[in-house]
């Protein structure tokens, strides 16, 4: 009789296995038919990246995408909303154009920086200079009034346009080697020219602007044809101007052959002030577990250069998606699922460092945060984060997703945690299961981040989609795992740089008031 009831019972808990096998199964295989024959990301990707453009944390551009968010999360029947985390500079780029008008006619392609002042009304033609090789700061200090009334080119000149892998493809071995040298010699002379200031790349641009310059103009060459990198202005009253390699190098050129270029710039911006900052936050309330959570975690900003298409509209999108999905074919998650949309990302984590903060709670009772911010291109690397269990849940869950979607991914468990780079280093330096989804590369670093190329037609949409699926399944999986993930650390190792051991990152202290003083 024993027998027969343990017999029964096995083929009942069997049964069971088999009923909650099946129901995964069935769950994956409806994500993946609604991520490729219901798709909305190319859409999605058109409105967030050409209809309102980049996201500059303080920009009208950035509060539209707030709103625009918020609306289309409701639009799906989840539950969204801004959360305010502080108060930045207000600023919106206008019209940046410039010309060479001596001592020959050529439009430039040029940007002004972001928060750079705006030229006076009708814009300003004036010569150029460039910073001078001196001896020291006194010498310095002697030659500035030579700044006044022009434009002061602060970027050194690049021996060449062309990035390495075009000389590693083309150029004999002596000429590679050739040019190499010339670049680390350019490199390090410009070094030691701006050193002999006495000042940084801050405090220069300050002294030039008391000195009375017209404007600061730079070329910040990203390592790629036609691609410069565009950050912030640290001028108060003269325009900053970032103008492409081809164009800068030009310019340096006439300069010092004695030919005195003249250019003509107009560059337009509004300053609004005080403005408020916000991270876009979406929840499925979970229904078993509702104090538990996980997170669907892309920053949201972005710079001015490009319109933020791969850093990191796609990251965004991404999880907007995955939201989408989820609450479509699995609208009663056992645990809660939010989204968070964070801002000021790039000026410091400062969005989800604020949610950290604020919200101990959620970060007390997360089961997993997923982030994704580096491009366009599939998932390939995963990483434990130094949670010495991560490999038990991370498996189990990255076993339900389909073969041809993961089988590009590469895993290190237990990992090292991350204390800085992208918003899950938040959490994780607070201690909790935060994991960057790392992405195939596709030239994002030299093409894409940061720079003016990043824009929507960079965006490769089958592998965002392959993102899309990979990251609803774990999502699901985090959601109906019976056990809550554990937080157990490992022992960090010896620095070899130091001698000491490392130690788990602080968290960060997020900035309130960017930009303010």
């Amino acid at each position: 009789m024993i027998q027969k009831s343990l017999m029964s019972a096995l083929l009942i808990l069997c049964l069971v296995f088999t009923a909650v096998a099946q129901n995964q199964d069935e769950i994956v295989e409806q994500i993946v038919l609604e991520a490729t024959e219901n798709s909305q990301i190319e859409e999605m990707a058109h409105h967030l990246m050409d209809v309102i453009g980049p996201r500059l944390v303080g920009t009208p551009q950035m509060q539209h995408a707030h709103d625009w968010a918020v609306e289309t999360f409701e639009n799906w029947g989840i539950t969204a909303r801004n959360e305010q985390f502080g108060e930045w500079r207000g600023w919106e780029r206008g019209i940046t154009h410039v010309d060479m008008i001596s001592p020959r006619v050529v439009t430039l392609e040029a940007m002004q920086l972001a928060w750079s002042p705006p030229t006076p009304e009708g814009g300003v033609e004036a010569g150029l200079v460039i910073i001078p090789e001196v001896s020291d700061e006194e010498e310095f200090s002697a030659w500035l009034p030579n700044a006044e009334g022009k434009f002061v080119m602060i970027s050194m000149h690049q021996p060449t346009g062309r990035p390495d892998y075009n000389w590693e493809e083309f150029a004999t071995e002596e000429s590679l080697e050739k040019i190499r040298q010339e670049r680390q010699d350019a490199t390090r002379a410009w070094r030691e020219r701006i050193a002999n200031t006495g000042h940084n790349n801050r405090t220069l641009v300050q002294a030039l602007e008391e000195a009375g310059a017209a404007g600061i103009i730079m070329s910040n060459w990203s390592q790629g044809f036609g691609t410069n990198k565009i950050f912030g202005a640290g001028t108060e009253n003269i325009p900053t101007i970032d103008i492409l390699l081809e164009d800068y190098g030009m310019l340096y050129r006439l300069v010092e052959s004695g030919h005195d270029p003249v250019i003509r710039v107009r560059a337009e911006s509004k300053d609004h002030g005080v403005v408020p900052t916000f991270n876009t936050i979406a929840e499925i309330r979970g229904t078993e577990k509702p104090d538990e959570y996980i997170i669907l975690s892309a920053h949201y900003d972005s710079w001015e250069a490009g319109t933020g298409a791969t850093d990191n509209g796609t990251g965004s999108i991404t999880m907007m998606e995955v939201a989408r999905i989820l609450k479509k074919i699995y609208p009663n998650p056992k645990r809660t699922i939010l989204v968070g949309l964070w801002g000021a990302e790039e000026q410091g984590l400062n969005g989800s460092a604020a949610f950290v903060e604020d919200n101990p709670d959620i970060v007390e009772g997360l089961q997993a945060l997923f982030n994704q911010d580096n491009g366009t291109g599939r998932v390939v690397s995963i990483s434990g984060q130094g949670f010495v269990n991560s490999y038990d849940y991370l498996g189990r869950w990255l076993s339900a997703a389909p073969r041809d979607v993961t089988q590009h991914i590469e895993t290190t468990f237990p990992g090292m945690p991350s204390g800085g780079g992208s918003d899950h280093a938040s959490f994780v330096s607070a201690g909790a299961p935060g994991f960057f989804l790392s992405s195939l590369n596709w030239s994002y670093w030299n093409y894409t981040w940061h720079t003016n190329r990043d824009t929507y037609d960079k965006l490769v949409f089958d592998d965002v989609r392959n993102n899309v699926i990979l990251i609803a399944t774990l999502a699901y999986m985090a959601s109906e795992d019976p056990e809550k993930t554990s937080r157990e650390r490992r022992v960090l190792p010896i620095n070899p740089r130091t001698g000491e051991q490392m130690t788990w990152p602080n968290p960060r202290t997020p900035n309130r008031r960017g930009g303010l003083n």
